[in-house]
């Protein structure tokens, strides 16, 4: 299940024993509600060993600005506190399972 990530629990997800996957959207975009039940997905095979959250970029700017998030829906990959991945747009469940694997590797 995922969580919601704001600027007040970023810090404690990020400095977790999991990795970390943040998917940045907002309500209103068109990509953003065609990735998010693939996001959901992920983060049920996943669970237990990578967290997986949702950050409004609304509700969430300054945690949008640090990440570079220029456009939605932007998923990023952390691992040990540090941005290693990141992918930008609709992409294919394949391709985030890729990701989900070599963050885990």
């Amino acid at each position: 299940m995922e969580v919601t990530v704001t600027s007040e629990n970023f810090e404690s997800l990020k400095n977790g024993k999991n990795p970390l996957v943040i998917d940045f959207w907002a309500t209103w975009c068109g990509p953003c509600r065609i990735v998010a039940p693939i996001i959901s997905e992920m983060a049920e095979k996943y669970d237990g060993k990578i967290v997986v959250g949702k950050c409004d970029v609304e509700e969430s700017e300054d945690l949008a600005a640090q990440f570079g998030v220029r456009n939605i829906p932007t998923v990023v990959f952390l691992k040990d506190g540090e941005l290693v991945d990141k992918l930008v747009g609709a992409v294919s469940k394949q391709k985030f399972e890729e990701k989900f694997e070599a963050l885990l590797g």
